[in-house]
């Protein structure tokens, strides 16, 4: 019997989640490796089919780190743009550059199950994670969750407002 498999659709946009914990009055930010490049990062993939953004996000987190969905996400204003062709070659024609959306995730413990794109995280402040990201995009999301939660800030409505009257 000839076995069936389902291809997904790749959407043209990418996802970075900043899993975090807090310790007493501290909020740690788990980073990740990356076994192809060697660089450190927030846990990043793509949506899949007709997935909206914070969809992608829960699939991805709980696939490279198995963080449930059920787990509280915050939507983040930090957007930036990356090359289609970075990311899996120009298959969307005229669209060239993809949007990546920012979020972080409430870890439960500092145990994460990570997959073998990654050979290792880290728990580490805002201050000394910035240090290790490669990408500034990754630099800009940490910083806005680590402010947003230290600050009691949760909705992004006013950011993207800002954004949206520049458009």
């Amino acid at each position: 019997m000839k076995s069936i498999t389902h291809q997904f659709m790749r959407a043209p946009y990418q996802v970075l989640i900043f899993p975090f914990i807090k310790e007493g009055e501290e909020y740690r930010y788990a980073i990740f490796e990356r076994r192809d490049l060697g660089v450190w990062q927030g846990i990043a993939g793509g949506g899949e089919d007709n997935e909206m953004p914070l969809e992608a996000a829960k699939r991805e987190t709980y696939e490279e780190a198995s963080i449930s969905g059920d787990s509280r996400y915050i939507r983040l204003s930090s957007i930036t743009t990356i090359p289609a062709i970075n990311i899996c070659g120009l298959k969307w024609g005229d669209i060239i550059m993809i949007p990546e959306f920012a979020f972080g995730v409430e870890a439960q413990s500092r145990e994460l199950k990570i997959t073998s794109a990654h050979t290792q995280y880290l728990w580490l402040n805002c201050d000394d994670a910035i240090k290790k990201l490669k990408y500034d995009s990754n630099k800009s999301a940490i910083w806005e969750l680590d402010y947003r939660l230290k600050n009691g800030l949760a909705g992004i409505d006013k950011n993207i407002q800002t954004i949206k009257n520049f458009l």
